[in-house]
């Protein structure tokens, strides 16, 4: 750790775990809690949970779980050539995702909608409900028993109602301040993967066309750059080619800029980066400007295409009626959550029992849901199958 920058979090500066520990003997903390998550229930999920496109409508598009891999795989070069602390990087990319519901966003957003007279969904939150509290793996303690750190870079966003709650956790949120540069370059380091990854995942899918992602003016710049050198390339190499050359350039403009952003302020130490008004991981305003219009290419013509559209109307429906059947009567649950509805309800009410059946269904893989759905609703469907 002695390579590490002052700024960047470390062991030695680390704000602790909720539940006290003995340190690890052969290992940081960090790599303890990256450990923690690859071995959880809720991580292994990610292979059955939607990116973009359900789990059943092909072998190659990306799921949460590969997505996340991917994050990982862009944060840590990141973290490595700014002198940040890499484990912990690591760590927070391959949680960030770990609360997030079946179908991607249309199952969030069902099951937000589903909610919002007991306070609402937020993925980001469900993340930290799960390694705080959802997983039971320990005998000492509920949850994983993240350090602060790692639960920091996990939650991304948050209300500021559900902030209050949260204690120092959620003060940041309150106060107008920032993560550790670790949770920040992560949070790019997302961005990064989705955008670039969609693309091929669309093009994958014949939703997307070469020609038609010419428009956006990034793409069209690496691909006359390659065409220039490798004029016969075409089909999957080609594609793979201009995908590899926008993230190395979305990665170099990230840590230049990031560069410039840090030596501007010079911090110190963690706690003077937290302090910061503004984030210190951040692209160059010309790369925004791309990154921004390849975002708005994606939604009108990836995101809201007709055929993902009926794919998420699906997807709402199923959630929206598995919530419903379950409000309805607690004895459609499976036993085992059964005792957490109860528990739930008897510490909050009506308001505990729709969180303790948004926390089984947030946690199901696509086709659990799909399957659920049709044992609860199909009556030519065998309960057991």
């Amino acid at each position: 750790m002695s390579t590490l920058a002052p700024f960047a979090v470390n062991d030695q500066n680390s704000l602790g775990r909720q539940h006290a520990e003995d340190r690890p003997a052969y290992r940081s903390e960090f790599q303890r809690d990256r450990d923690r998550i690859i071995h959880s229930t809720a991580f292994r999920r990610l292979e059955y949970k939607t990116q973009v496109f359900v789990n059943h409508e092909g072998d190659l598009f990306r799921t949460r779980l590969t997505h996340s891999i991917e994050v990982a795989q862009i944060a840590r070069s990141i973290a490595r050539t700014l002198n940040l602390n890499e484990d912990l990087t690591e760590a927070i990319a391959l949680a960030h995702d770990l609360g997030h519901t079946p179908f991607g966003h249309a199952g969030q957003d069902a099951l937000n909608n589903c909610m919002k007279p007991y306070g609402g969904f937020e993925h980001n939150l469900q993340s930290l409900r799960v390694v705080e509290q959802l997983e039971c793996r320990y005998a000492e303690f509920p949850g994983l028993n993240l350090c602060y750190e790692t639960r920091e870079g996990i939650l991304k966003h948050c209300s500021p109602q559900n902030a209050r709650q949260l204690g120092m956790l959620g003060e940041r949120f309150t106060h107008g301040h920032q993560p550790s540069l670790e949770a920040q370059l992560t949070n790019l380091a997302d961005e990064i993967a989705y955008n670039n990854h969609d693309i091929d995942d669309g093009l994958r899918a014949g939703l997307l066309e070469i020609e038609q992602i010419r428009e956006v003016a990034f793409f069209e710049t690496h691909y006359q750059e390659l065409k220039s050198q490798y004029p016969e390339l075409k089909d999957r190499r080609l594609t793979h080619e201009i995908i590899r050359r926008m993230i190395n350039r979305m990665v170099t403009d990230l840590i230049d800029s990031s560069r410039h952003l840090i030596a501007s302020q010079f911090p110190q130490s963690t706690d003077e980066v937290r302090k910061q008004r503004q984030p210190l991981i951040g692209f160059s305003q010309e790369m925004r400007d791309a990154n921004l219009e390849l975002k708005r290419f994606l939604r009108q013509n990836l995101y809201l295409h007709y055929r993902v559209h009926r794919m998420t109307t699906k997807a709402q429906r199923i959630v929206k009626e598995l919530f419903q059947a379950f409000m309805e009567n607690y004895r459609l649950l499976p036993p085992e959550h059964q005792g957490h509805y109860q528990e739930q309800k008897s510490h909050d009410d009506q308001a505990g029992a729709a969180r303790s059946i948004a926390d089984y269904i947030a946690g199901m893989t696509d086709r659990y849901a799909i399957s659920e759905h049709k044992r609860i609703f199909n009556p030519y469907q065998s309960i057991d199958t």
